[in-house]
């Protein structure tokens, strides 16, 4: 299998992602055997997988992939992407990077999907209550 051109396919597929990018084209990469993993959910299924990006679209304005970098290694592809996105429409652009390890079956579909990100400081730390104790528990560690 030619893994690098199946993650930089695969990774295009993610820059191009909107919420009417239909099923078929999800189909593209991901099967029944296909799955999904972030620091909020672990999916199996394209399904399921194409439900996550759907409930992304439906709790966020324009979110968006930016991918800068793809490697490869026989079967398994890590990918370093930039994500935009915001709350409302009004409210401030916010944006995390994060890198994605992607392993691939002989027949260039994906295996697994795990995103690495930083969820405490993307996310934990702008809730207002918990934020404020996770700031001072990294205050503690740093100090």
């Amino acid at each position: 299998m030619r893994t690098q051109l199946t993650a930089e396919a695969y990774a295009r597929f993610y820059e191009k992602l909107t919420p009417d990018t239909p099923r078929a084209q999800y189909a593209i990469f991901f099967d029944t055997n296909s799955e999904f993993s972030d620091p909020f959910q672990s999916v199996k299924g394209i399904e399921a997988i194409e439900n996550v990006f759907t409930n992304m679209y439906a709790k966020l304005y324009n979110p968006r992939f930016i991918i800068d970098e793809v490697l490869s290694n026989e079967d398994v592809a890590y990918i370093r992407w930039h994500f935009h996105y915001a709350l409302t429409k009004g409210s401030k652009e916010e944006s995390f990077t994060g890198i994605s390890r992607v392993t691939f079956t002989a027949s260039a579909k994906v295996s697994s999907h795990i995103d690495y990100w930083d969820a405490a400081t993307h996310v934990y730390e702008k809730i207002p209550l918990l934020g404020t104790l996770l700031r001072f528990i990294k205050r503690k560690i740093e100090s």
